[in-house]
């Protein structure tokens, strides 16, 4: 599974997670449908879920006039898988990453959700910087 599948995956499974409360085993078996198990999907999924605390303050202090539960619950679980990516994956760059969530925002959100998401992860990479 290229990076990019197993990226789209990891948000379908995590959204589950978020929204409906779905184990994150069962969530990720629900997305791949009986295709082959894939470690960087795996890694996405329980990463997010095992720092979620630590992604999630850091979102809540990039975000401006706004309220982490108040952002859709698509681009919360973008921001959340690109965030992991930047603060643990060190073999990806950040411009990867957040290539990618712009790239998600725009086809899984609503039209303002790629500018949206690129401006929050604007603003923590160059805390992480």
């Amino acid at each position: 599974m290229k990076r990019h599948t197993a990226r789209e995956k990891a948000l379908q499974a995590l959204f589950q997670v978020d929204v409906g409360g779905i184990e994150p085993k069962e969530a990720i078996a629900n997305v791949v449908e009986g295709e082959e198990m894939d470690p960087f999907l795996e890694t996405l999924v329980f990463g997010v879920i095992e720092h979620q605390d630590e992604i999630d303050e850091l979102l809540r202090t990039h975000l401006e006039k706004w309220t982490l539960e108040r952002v859709a619950n698509v681009d919360r679980s973008i921001l959340r898988i690109a965030v992991f990516e930047m603060k643990y994956l060190d073999d990806i760059p950040f411009s990867v990453s957040m290539d990618e969530a712009v790239e998600l925002a725009k086809v899984f959100g609503d039209e303002k959700s790629g500018r949206f998401v690129n401006g929050v992860l604007a603003k923590i990479k160059e805390a992480l910087s």
